[in-house]
């Protein structure tokens, strides 16, 4: 049987896997916005637990001042899991707000060549 290395809570196992050669994880990420900003990780993680295994829990944080975003990323167990997380809690009233909960679309690649946004650009002078 294969091996595989496992990481829960900042532990490491070593896992037997089957021998399946389609196993993969089936693990959903979820996009979970219009949070209140006093939201913490272990509220949606004892949040979305009513609707299966919770993975993971990333509340994304400003990198400057540490403080929410107001948005999270919520890794279900499987596709049912969060299939039955959306239904139950995409509309629900959390902290005075109601959260939009979705499948999380993939990180679009950016372009070194293609970015936005202030500073200073000296202008060339022919």
């Amino acid at each position: 049987m294969p091996l595989d290395l496992l990481e829960v809570s900042g532990t490491f196992f070593l896992a037997v896997m089957p021998e399946n050669k389609g196993f993969r994880k089936m693990e959903v990420k979820l996009y979970v916005g219009n949070l209140s900003f006093s939201t913490t990780e272990d509220e949606l993680r004892t949040l979305f637990a009513q609707a299966g295994a919770v993975a993971e829990v990333a509340l994304i944080k400003d990198r400057d001042t540490g403080s929410s975003k107001g948005f999270a990323f919520v890794t279900m167990g499987t596709q049912k899991e969060a299939e039955a997380a959306i239904k139950q809690f995409n509309g629900y009233s959390l902290g005075n707000r109601q959260l939009k909960v979705n499948t999380a679309r993939p990180r679009e690649e950016s372009s070194s060549n293609n970015r936005s946004g202030g500073g200073y650009r000296q202008q060339r002078r022919y």
